[in-house]
């Protein structure tokens, strides 16, 4: 690989955004915090420019996260981004302070001269929207810089100093509130820090095979197979890399969906003929959850079983070296603080928390780096059906945190089976199955009065959930016409003995998470 853009964390909510726009124009790139790039890192790394993300933390403070002094020591072009603006020009001599007048939401640029990133893109004299979040400014430039670009709040919104290949933007291109963005973010890819733009699943497939089979050598892998998209490509992956060293292990925990299991071992046994143990550990699970109604137990107990599980199937198989994980972009982000200090949990994910200080394997993550849309992408490179790589996603715990705030039973589980796949049922006949990101339901921990055939009942209720998104990192809730949920309220509620009442759920991401825990 050649051509390679580092992008540095200054903890932005939406800085892998910008890993997305990059990649989307044909570019790899990798996301590092701040303090964790020195020379020894960009030697080795050797990328054609530099990007430095947003953040929340404000340059005037003690302690203000820099740029290592490295990164101006390399000589590398550099594009900075909100904070990464601001903190780029305060280290090279300029003057940021904070302001009244703030910026927060839509504004609109007004381009006064032209440059190099913003070539073919914005005109000098036009103005163009953007999205703002800052309140500090830049007020006075660095020597060797001059603005070109102004907004109402940020008198330098676009500076540039064409001669050491430094520019920087008090707006953040990376989001869709930003129509031009990507274009300004592909200048200074290509334009400006010269890659061709030539970076695609296929190369990513070839790296990665290689990355896989120097990591594990001649050592045995297990897979936990779960049957969704992430564990399913990287068994297909694992399989393609090292072939008869890998055995897929899939721990049926008894919160799969309605028949998940036994189409999981016909698809990976029969189609990829790739070597699976079936475990049936759902006695094992229901019984270590019961009466267990913290969502983040929960996870924890779950995460910790399963470690345990695999560990029992390597020690029959001679044991195994490695375990392989899907882990992807949002999981870590939602788990790791950018600075690996301390940060607020959102919540706990299967593959990145609760696995017990003990286990005896090495982890295996080769899509640790890629968003959903991009695993699909590389399972349609692998040749994987389509079916296979077009599920929506679902979580490792599985049905045991659709069922929250109360204790979890076998009974409550196939009730909400059945609820869960008459849903996505209807959601198929209606052709919107590739429409949306995720559809699930979820048993509520009420119980309703009803009417059914003329006698009082007295039953659960359910909850619809069904979101569209691109990377899971935000969501918005799917407007379902009411007939659509009508039908399916009716369904549910005649064919699912347990439910008399159904409702849908209107949140967005944020403020909500996708799942309920």
């Amino acid at each position: 690989m050649t051509d390679n853009i580092l992008i540095i964390d200054f903890g932005s909510q939406v800085t892998q955004l910008i890993a997305r726009r990059v990649r989307e124009s044909g570019v790899y790139c990798e996301i590092h915090p701040y303090n964790r790039v020195d020379r020894i890192y960009l030697a080795s790394y050797k990328p054609n420019g530099v990007i430095l993300s947003g953040g929340p933390s404000s340059v005037i403070q003690d302690k203000a996260p820099r740029v290592p002094e490295a990164v101006f020591e390399s000589g590398l072009p550099i594009f900075g981004i909100c904070y990464g603006q601001q903190i780029l020009c305060n280290q090279l001599g300029g003057v940021v302070e904070p302001h009244d007048h703030r910026e927060f939401g839509k504004a609109m640029v007004e381009v006064s001269e032209e440059c190099t990133l913003l070539d073919d893109t914005w005109d000098v004299g036009t103005s163009n929207q953007v999205w703002m979040s800052h309140g500090d400014r830049v007020t006075h430039l660095p020597p060797g810089f001059r603005a070109v670009g102004i907004s109402e709040g940020a008198p330098n919104a676009i500076v540039a100093d064409d001669n050491r290949k430094y520019y920087g933007v008090q707006f953040h291109p990376e989001v869709v509130h930003t129509p031009g963005g990507a274009a300004l973010l592909k200048n200074f890819t290509h334009n400006i820090a010269g890659c061709s733009g030539d970076w695609s699943m296929a190369s990513f497939r070839s790296e990665v095979t290689t990355r896989i089979k120097n990591q594990v050598g001649d050592g045995r892998v297990i897979c936990g197979l779960s049957g969704g998209v992430d564990s399913s490509v990287v068994a297909v992956l694992l399989n393609e890399a090292i072939g008869e060293q890998l055995t897929c292990i899939l721990v049926d925990h008894g919160f799969m969906r309605l028949n998940e299991a036994n189409d999981v071992v016909s698809m990976f046994r029969d189609h990829f003929s790739i070597s699976l143990v079936h475990r049936d550990a759902s006695d094992l699970f229901l019984g270590q959850l019961a009466n267990v109604i913290d969502p983040e137990i929960k996870r924890k107990i779950i995460g910790g079983l399963f470690i345990d599980v695999f560990e029992e199937e390597a020690k029959k198989l001679g044991g195994a070296a490695f375990l392989a994980q899907g882990t992807l972009y949002p999981d870590v982000i939602e788990s790791v603080s950018f600075d690996g200090g301390p940060s607020v949990t959102i919540k706990s994910h299967h593959n990145v928390g609760g696995l017990p200080d003990r286990m005896n394997m090495k982890l295996v993550e080769p899509l640790r780096d890629l968003f959903k849309d991009e695993v699909r992408a590389l399972g349609r490179e692998l040749g994987m059906p389509e079916a296979a790589i077009a599920r929506h996603p679902f979580p490792g715990p599985g049905l045991a945190i659709r069922i929250p705030g109360q204790s979890i039973t076998k009974e409550k589980l196939d009730t909400l089976r059945q609820a869960d796949a008459i849903y996505l049922d209807e959601i198929r006949k209606a052709g919107l199955y590739d429409k949306i990101w995720q559809a699930f339901a979820v048993l509520l921990p009420v119980k309703t009065v009803g009417v059914m055939g003329d006698a009082r009942s007295y039953e659960y209720a359910c909850a619809l959930r069904a979101v569209t998104s691109t990377d899971g990192m935000t969501a918005d809730f799917y407007p379902f016409e009411h007939d659509f949920l009508s039908h399916v309220s009716t369904r549910i509620i005649n064919e699912v003995k347990g439910i008399n009442r159904v409702t849908y759920d209107s949140t967005s991401k944020p403020p909500g998470t996708i799942e309920w825990e």
